[in-house]
């Protein structure tokens, strides 16, 4: 097996392990292999991605009910280096009378939430003021029943707090060196961009969730790229709360490790020695896009730009270094209503037409202009009216491809 020394490495063995892998390079040498390379797909009859879009809109406008109206909270431009948008996501208001924001009260303050029907809203987006309530019930962390669902919350934050307490009893000296050393330079680097989680307290607490979550996970470890992962959580449930930070701290780092839990333990492969689910969906991405747009696919081939160089990234993080974090809540509402797994599944297809959006420009450039371009793609500038779009055509792609006998050409003998 391949192995670049600085992409991929795993400390000792030690309880909990720590697994580190390293993103960002964009030289042939650093980001050729982590492990070995998926086998080279034979061509496969490929339908035009013009005749795809036109199958799958149709398809689309079917399947998507059309009481789903697309939720819309963002500006028309995003600066990355600018905190005038960090916020959008989550302080967008709808006004008192939208009938989407009603539909969501209604439904979340119903005696009993309907499951379905929630996932059937939130799939176009969740207004800010419902969305952390309807992540907590599409993530299983609170119940359906409103009864249940504030003395359910109160009973799993007092246990994260407990477990807490409890492995920070004897101070950080008594802490794994290698593993609480790792998280201490990972937590400064996430989301620096975004002023909250500059902030000491907020560092801190991402400090505690990531050690409390690895200390319970040794079989995974923490792997570079679960502290991103945290970061909507935190978002949403931050955006929440009107009171001061240290008043709801607390209860915004349980909320955010639970959900945290949840959603990893749906994804858990991507983690795990080797990381087999990475492996896996690289496969059916690279299979996706040679099916849909064959051409695209031989010009990567050719200039020797494996997907593993690029979408490795992409799968490990959810693209959250892809977009920005408003774009990322938005796409992460999509994924919650996915009734299949929608971080592993859905995933794919969302990747697939991320990479399909760039073809024109792609199959102008060689191998270093390619990585140089997918290092840093124009999405971080996206809205959320591109983000819609992007998920609306991943979702054709599903619908045309999913559970398709020839779907991925390496399943074919």
């Amino acid at each position: 097996m391949r192995q670049s020394a600085g992409f991929w490495k795993r400390t000792p063995a030690h309880t909990p392990s720590v697994v580190v892998a390293s993103f960002g390079s964009s030289t042939r040498d650093e980001a050729d292999s982590a492990f070995d390379m998926p086998r080279s797909f034979s061509a496969a009859a490929t339908t035009p991605a013009t005749e795809t879009k036109k199958v799958a809109s149709a398809a689309l406008k079917t399947e998507i009910p059309e009481e789903n109206q697309t939720y819309s909270g963002q500006p028309e431009h995003i600066d990355r280096e600018s905190e005038q948008h960090n916020t959008d996501a989550s302080t967008a208001t709808y006004p008192a009378n939208d009938p989407t924001e009603q539909k969501f009260s209604q439904l979340l303050t119903a005696s009993q939430t309907d499951l379905a029907h929630l996932r059937k809203l939130s799939w176009k987006g969740i207004p800010p003021s419902h969305r952390a309530t309807a992540w907590r019930i599409l993530m299983g962390y609170a119940p359906l029943s409103l009864a249940r669902r504030q003395p359910t919350l109160e009973r799993k934050r007092k246990e994260y707090l407990d477990l807490r307490d409890q492995t920070f009893a004897r101070g950080t000296s008594a802490l794994d060196a290698k593993l609480w050393h790792q998280i201490k330079i990972d937590v400064p680097r996430t989301a620096p961009d975004l002023s909250m989680f500059r902030q000491a307290a907020v560092q801190r607490s991402l400090e505690r969730l990531l050690y409390c979550w690895a200390a319970r996970h040794p079989a995974s470890g923490y792997v570079q790229g679960i502290n991103d992962l945290a970061t909507p959580f935190y978002h949403v449930f931050l955006a929440e709360h009107q009171r001061p930070l240290e008043e709801v701290m607390d209860d915004v780092e349980a909320d955010s490790f639970w959900c945290l839990t949840r959603l990893l333990d749906s994804i858990h492969d991507n983690y795990t020695h080797a990381q087999p689910g990475i492996q896996r969906a690289l496969v059916k991405m690279r299979s996706l896009v040679a099916r849909i747009d064959a051409r695209l696919a031989d010009h990567l081939a050719a200039e020797g730009v494996e997907f593993l160089q690029f979408a490795f990234r992409w799968i490990n993080c959810l693209l959250v270094r892809e977009v920005t974090l408003d774009c990322c809540v938005r796409m992460w509402d999509t994924y919650l209503a996915e009734e299949d797994h929608g971080f592993a599944r859905f995933h794919i297809y969302v990747c697939a037409a991320l990479l399909l959006k760039w073809s024109a420009e792609l199959l102008k450039m060689d191998f270093a202009e390619i990585m140089m371009f997918l290092q840093r793609p124009p999405s971080l500038m996206w809205s959320y009216e591109e983000i819609e779009v992007l998920l609306a055509e991943a979702y054709m792609y599903k619908c045309l491809y999913d559970e398709s006998p020839s779907h991925y050409a390496g399943d074919r003998p």
